[in-house]
């Protein structure tokens, strides 16, 4: 059995959990169907909130000061505090948010974290007896 990539590392490339050759997004922000190397599915699989969230606590701790900052010290208009400092959130939020939902998919599919939907626990309560 081949050894599995490191999570961080294939994540941070946008690369395949299972084999870290095929790719991991589809577009910007998109998951692949599956990988195109290993034949590994990824239809099920998904990051969840938690990039979202990290995102929001990384902008919100370290850009957001910097914009605040910049008004501050050079007093100029909040326009263009906003023309500047908007860009600059918008494509540090994007840019991160593609790496930690990479990240997060792959540390969630290398753990075998899967969603579990209502039919698989109906399923399961049938095929359980009771006690």
């Amino acid at each position: 059995m081949a050894r599995r990539p490191p999570p961080v590392g294939s994540g941070l490339k946008g690369r395949c959990p299972e084999c870290g050759e095929g790719l991991l997004f589809a577009g910007f922000l998109r998951f692949a169907h599956g990988c195109e190397a290993c034949g590994a599915d990824f239809r099920d699989e998904d990051a969840g909130d938690g990039p979202t969230v990290f995102v929001i606590f990384i902008v919100g701790i370290f850009i957001i000061p910097m914009a605040l900052a910049f008004q501050l010290i050079t007093n100029a208009p909040t326009w263009l505090t906003l023309v500047i400092w908007t860009p600059i959130i918008i494509l540090v939020c994007l840019g991160l948010l593609r790496l930690l939902r990479g990240v997060m998919f792959n540390l969630a599919w290398t753990h075998k974290a899967r969603e579990i939907r209502n039919n698989q626990i109906r399923q399961n309560q049938k095929q359980t007896p009771p006690q």
